[in-house]
This record gives C-alpha cells, sequence and structure tokens, in this order.
C-alpha cells in the first residue's frame, strides 16, 4: 500500500470522475470510455470498498465555459469530508482551468483527501506533491490552449484557401473541396425564382407574400439520422432572407461571417453568437464557384436590401399616402423631412422639418402642406414617362407571361417529386411480405398519403393552366395607344400606391427643398437618376385653399340648390349623394355657406325665389294641376326644361317654362288620359276552368 494512503483515507468513500469533453467522443472513443471506468480497479486495489463513479459530464468540456454539475457535487461531497480519494484516468479530466482546479486542489488539502490518476497518487498537504498538482493545472490549461489555437490555424489556412466547408448552404453540395450546383432541379428553380422576384418586387417581404400567395415551397435542410437531407416547407422571412444574403449563392466562397463571444451572465458563462456586418467576413474568394447570379447582381442586391432599412435614405416604400416620403431633404439644414398626417381622419399630408427642434432645441426649419408638392411631382414624372410608356407596357407584359411560366414550372417540378415519393412508396410496399400486415397497413397507408399529394398538385396544376392560358405578348402596333393613357392608369383608383412610389424612387434620387414665405411658394431641385437637375417652384397652399379645391360639379350644385333650398338642406343632399368637402369632410351648414360666400353665390330666401321664379318640383306640380310624377317624367323626357344638379338631389323649374306652350301641351295630355280601369270584351271568355268536364262547352 502507498505511504500517503492513511486509515482515515479508506474509510470514507472514493470518486471516481468520468468526463469526455464532445458527443462525438463519448459516441466514438470507446476505448478511451473503457479506460477511464477501468480505474474503479486501481482504486479496489489501492484498498477502498465504496466507490462513487460519478459519469454526469459526459460530452461537456472542462475548459470553463460549461456548466459541469457532475464535478460541482464531487467537490460539494469532498468539502463535506465524505471523500477520501478523488480519481481520474488522467488529472486533465477533472478541470483544464485554473479557477476550478485550484479550486479542488483547495478543498482537497483543507479536508484531506489525496487525488489519484494511472500514473500517481498526490496529496496536497504536501508541498511537493501540491507543486507537481498545480505545474500539471496549468500545463492542462496550456495544452487545451495550444490544441484549440493549432485548430483554428488549421481552420483558417484552409478557409483561406477557400477549401473549408462545415455545411454546405442549401442548393449546393461539396464536391472535391469545391461546392457544386445541387443537380435537384427543382430546389435550383426555387432558388433562381427567390433573386429574380426579388429583382423584381425589391423587398424581402414582397418576395415571401408571392410565394405564399402562389402556394409555393421553399427547399430546406434537417439533419436525419445524422445524414442531411433536403426538405420542402412552406416559406417564411428567415428562409427568403437567409438566402438572399448568402455570399454562396453569389458565387463566392465565404468564412467568418459569425464568431462566438463568452460573457458572464449571473456569475455563469455564456456563449453568444454575433452576425458580423456585411462585407466583415474573415475570407470573402469572389468568382470561387458557379452562383445562382453573378457577383454583381449578388452585391446590388445587398444594397437593395440594407436600403429598404427604414432609416436609411429612401427606404422601402409604405403603404401611406405619401408620395415622396424619404427623398425630401431640407435646403437650410440638410436633415430629412418627416411625414405627418393631420386632419378628423388623419388624412392630411404635411411635410416637416423639425429634428432641428427635437434633439438640439433649434428653431423649426420648414413645414407645409405635402399634397400640392406630390402633385407637382407627378406632373414632372408623367412628362417622363410618357415617351417610355409602350416599352414599359411591352416589358410588364413579358414579366407577366414570365411570372406565369415559372409558377407553372415550379408546380410541374413540384408534381414530378411528389410521383417519384409515390413511386418510391409503392416499390417499399411491392418489397414487403404481404403477411406481415403490421409492417404491410403502414407502407400501404403511406402509398395512398403520396398517391393523394400526386393527385391534389396534379389538380392544381391543371387549374393553373387553366386560369393562366399562353396568351401572346402584345406587339408594339397593339400598345400604340398607351402613350395618350399613362395619366388615366397613374391616376386609376385601382393603381397600387406602392407601385407609384417604386417609380418614383426609380427615377428621383434626391429632392431638396426649401419655403419661400413672403412668396408664398415652396421651391424644389430635383436631383434624377443618372445627375440631371431640374428646378420647379409650387404655390404653398394658403387657409382656405379647400374651399377652392372643390369639384366644379359640386360648386355648379351648390349654385344651382341655393335657388330652393337653405344652406342646411344643401348640406344634406351633398353628404346624402356621398360628396365630401374639400378637406374631405361632411358638409355642414357653415361649409355650405362658407363654399358660397368664396363663390359669390347669394343666400336661398323666399323673396328671391320668388322674384327669380324658381320651384320645386311639389310647387310646379300644384301650379299646373298635374301630379309630381308626371312632372317628373315630363322632365326626364326633356320634355320641359328643368334643373337636376344632383343624381338623388331635387328637381327644379323656372316659372317661365311651366307657362310655356310645351308645359300646357303635357297638361293638356295628363286631363284627356282615361283614367278609367279596363274591363272585359264582349267575346273575352273566363279564365276560370269548369269543375266538370263538358266537351261542348270548351
Amino acid at each position: 500500500m502507498n505511504e500517503k494512503i492513511g486509515g482515515s483515507h479508506l474509510e470514507r468513500k472514493a470518486v471516481l470522475y468520468v468526463r469526455q469533453s464532445s458527443l462525438h467522443q463519448v459516441a466514438h472513443n470507446q476505448e478511451s470510455r473503457r479506460l477511464q471506468y477501468a480505474m474503479k480497479d486501481r482504486l479496489q486495489q489501492l484498498g477502498w470498498t465504496e466507490i462513487e463513479v460519478i459519469d454526469d459530464d459526459q460530452g461537456r468540456s472542462a475548459s470553463g465555459a460549461a456548466v459541469r454539475e457532475g464535478f460541482q457535487r464531487m467537490v460539494a461531497e469532498v468539502s463535506l469530508g465524505r471523500v477520501g480519494a478523488v480519481a481520474a484516468r488522467e488529472v486533465s479530466r477533472f478541470a483544464r482551468n485554473s479557477r476550478e482546479w485550484q479550486q479542488l486542489i483547495e478543498v482537497c488539502r483543507i479536508v484531506d483527501t489525496l487525488l489519484i490518476d494511472q500514473e500517481s497518487i498526490y496529496d496536497p498537504r504536501r508541498s511537493n506533491d501540491r507543486l507537481l498538482l498545480g505545474l500539471k493545472g496549468s500545463l492542462n490549461e496550456y495544452e487545451l490552449d495550444l490544441l484549440r489555437h493549432r485548430g483554428l490555424e488549421a481552420r483558417r489556412e484552409k478557409a483561406q484557401r477557400g477549401e473549408l466547408f462545415v455545411i454546405a448552404p442549401i442548393g449546393y453540395l461539396v464536391d472535391r473541396d469545391v461546392l457544386v450546383k445541387d443537380p435537384d432541379q427543382r430546389v435550383q428553380q426555387a432558388i433562381h425564382l427567390m433573386f429574380e422576384k426579388f429583382l423584381e418586387l425589391r423587398t424581402v417581404r414582397q418576395v415571401l407574400f408571392w410565394f405564399l400567395e402562389n402556394q409555393l415551397q421553399v427547399p430546406v435542410r434537417r439533419c436525419v439520422n445524422e445524414r442531411w437531407e433536403t426538405q420542402w416547407r412552406r416559406p417564411n422571412y428567415g428562409n427568403i432572407y437567409r438566402t438572399l444574403t448568402h455570399p454562396n449563392y453569389g458565387g463566392a466562397y465565404v468564412y467568418g461571417q459569425s464568431e462566438q463571444v463568452t460573457r458572464w451572465d449571473n456569475g455563469l458563462p455564456k456563449h453568444h453568437t454575433l452576425t458580423r456586418p456585411r462585407g466583415q467576413a474573415s475570407v470573402l474568394i469572389p468568382n470561387r464557384h458557379e452562383g445562382y447570379v453573378a457577383w454583381e447582381d449578388f452585391q446590388r442586391i445587398q444594397t437593395m436590401i440594407a436600403g429598404n432599412n427604414a432609416k436609411s435614405p429612401g427606404g422601402a416604400v409604405r403603404s401611406g399616402a405619401s408620395l415622396l416620403a424619404g427623398l425630401l431633404r431640407c435646403r437650410r439644414c440638410g436633415r430629412k423631412l418627416t411625414v405627418r398626417y393631420t386632419g378628423r381622419e388623419h388624412d392630411a399630408l404635411r411635410y416637416c422639418c423639425f429634428r432641428a427642434l427635437q434633439d438640439n432645441g433649434e428653431p423649426r426649419c420648414i413645414h407645409f402642406g405635402g399634397a400640392s408638392v406630390d402633385a407637382a411631382i407627378q406632373a414632372q414624372l408623367l412628362e417622363v414617362l410618357r415617351p417610355a410608356a409602350i416599352e414599359a407596357a411591352t416589358t410588364m407584359a413579358r414579366s407577366e407571361h414570365a411570372q406565369k411560366a415559372q409558377v407553372l414550372e415550379a408546380l410541374e417540378l413540384e408534381c414530378r417529386s411528389a410521383r417519384y415519393e409515390a413511386d418510391r412508396a409503392r416499390a417499399q410496399f411491392d418489397a414487403v411480405d404481404p403477411a406481415n400486415r403490421l409492417v404491410a397497413d403502414e407502407l400501404e397507408r403511406r402509398w395512398n398519403r403520396a398517391l393523394e399529394r400526386v393527385q391534389g398538385l396534379e389538380g392544381k396544376l391543371e387549374k393553373e393552366r387553366v386560369v393562366s392560358p399562353g396568351s401572346p405578348v402584345p406587339s408594339v402596333d397593339e400598345l400604340m395607344g398607351l402613350g395618350s393613357e399613362v395619366d388615366l392608369l397613374w391616376h386609376h383608383a385601382e393603381t397600387d400606391f406602392r407601385l407609384k412610389k417604386r417609380i418614383v424612387r426609380s427615377l428621383i434620387e434626391e429632392i431638396l427643398v426649401d419655403v419661400d414665405s413672403e412668396a408664398g411658394l415652396v421651391q424644389l431641385v430635383i436631383h434624377w437618376k443618372g445627375g440631371v437637375h431640374s428646378e420647379l417652384a409650387v404655390a404653398r397652399r394658403k387657409r382656405g385653399d379647400n374651399r377652392r379645391h372643390l369639384s366644379p360639379n359640386t360648386a355648379e350644385a351648390i349654385g344651382v340648390l341655393a335657388c330652393v333650398l337653405s344652406d342646411t338642406m344643401i348640406a344634406g343632399c351633398l353628404n346624402r349623394e356621398g360628396l365630401r368637402t374639400g378637406s374631405g369632410n361632411y358638409w355642414t351648414k357653415s361649409a355650405v355657406a362658407s363654399a358660397r360666400n368664396h363663390r359669390g353665390i347669394p343666400r336661398h330666401t323666399p323673396e328671391r325665389q320668388e322674384t327669380e321664379g324658381w320651384m320645386s318640383l311639389n310647387q310646379a306640380a300644384r301650379l299646373v294641376g298635374v301630379a309630381p310624377k308626371t312632372l317628373r317624367r315630363a322632365a326626364e323626357r326633356c320634355d320641359l326644361p328643368s334643373l337636376h344638379p344632383l343624381g338623388e338631389g331635387p328637381w327644379i323649374f323656372r316659372r317661365v317654362d311651366l307657362e310655356s306652350a310645351a308645359a300646357r301641351d303635357i297638361v293638356a295630355k295628363a286631363k284627356r288620359r282615361d283614367r278609367r280601369g279596363s274591363g272585359p270584351g264582349p267575346g273575352q271568355l273566363p279564365l276560370g276552368l269548369p269543375t266538370t268536364w263538358r266537351g261542348e262547352a270548351l
């Protein structure tokens, strides 16, 4: 027996600590596992009968970054004086960091516990042994750090050559240290579609909505039984974004886009993965393999995605009523103008430069109504768009035709994949023994599900072919008339406002704006794409301009109705017709009076009505002595002059027209009309059938 082992040590139990650093070592390094458990025999040979094995920390590193519950339990048992010796195959199994290693040695020294490995026995109370344990702990820590640095350097060197692949992204396979495209055509087509649709729609979210609208799936990679397999799932934002931003799809090799950092949280170390900013990867080798898009197009896509940020100049288009949001810059302070909506329904647009006040307490710069400025910029844009209308229409027709072809191609590939899965399920069912019903029933159910999926996809494909027939692209001659219809298309109610914003951002780089308060003008300097500049002055909207912005029909209707109706009744007629004020509000008595006074229309009075000879429908009918319905029908047939400004409004007549010869003829015809009901003629038979059959009666 060793002289360091005393009776006090043998009276207490011994603890055997077993650990391997990773799950891969646990699964594959079986010899190391057997050697560690064999240390139990050594403890028995040294005289211990009660031996406890602690193997709770399998697959956990001893570097100090992971929480080891087994190690903590062992230290707790030692500190309570219940352990005479702690053993491991190598002392490096206990700890590879100075903090935990020195903690274990100090606790063992205080309670007189031995440390045992395959080579020797250590007594922490002896100076030489404590010195040797300290050196071994330092060497273990240094060895781990050295191995780590060697591994990282080897990975970096291999990455510098573009040959290190942890896992190939979806759509690629690793062949002889080079990425090659996945031979699955359906996978290739789905990834190509993502990039093509982004170049068309310009935002990741719109690409996602297009895939969801057309019910198309995207490929994902999952580890099944330690093998990576391609599966198809309903797309989400993360799938689309990761594909569009990964440099591998631009044909570049990339390594080191993220890094791991360790932070202490409540006294425990925790690993965090940080993504480095775009373009700051450790290794980036363009044109290393075949990409799904050219490297120049990929960089342009990244710039577009970064530009969609709300804080970036221009930003992505949004659903607000502001056409120039993100494009206006103040000429006084150089800051971007913000958009504000006022009014009862928050639909009155204003552009403001208040950042100097909000950030630094400086005076406000400028603010003005946005409706007139937006209208002026639209007029400038339409002048630019009219010559290109035919080319744009042809491009749109081709794009629509290509979109239909893309959807059909994606569905056809999905059908082919589903048929393959069905054939595979059938082969599995045919290969099983029919008598083994436990297996045959399950395989039959899988086959049926695969056939149902094929049937559903074929029906969907056939429906898409019927809904989207292969119509030819219209020729230039067929589109010659579109040049004059650009204005109608732009102002059409069904034109998507976000499309208008994208057109504005594709043509205009920025607009510098200032306000001339004395002249009442908003001065604009338009910076067009390509470096061309143009200046524009727009009259600033003044108080009361909403009355001027009434449609001519509404203003004319107010003038006619004022002949026979009061302001209150006129407001009711306008609201019932669905008309609104220049501000978009409902009509009131005061609003009608304001619009009438602004245009010099006199208000209604009985004296004025009597003097000018105006009459309503009922008054005119009483005057001529006929029913109101008769008089209204005559007015509808234009037999009698009348005014009818609103579709659901009143009919208005003049006394002079009611005393004319045409009015007297209408009255005479109405009075000559025979008002008696018509009776049966002398030869008319009764409609009722006889209760008995008599041939002679028929």
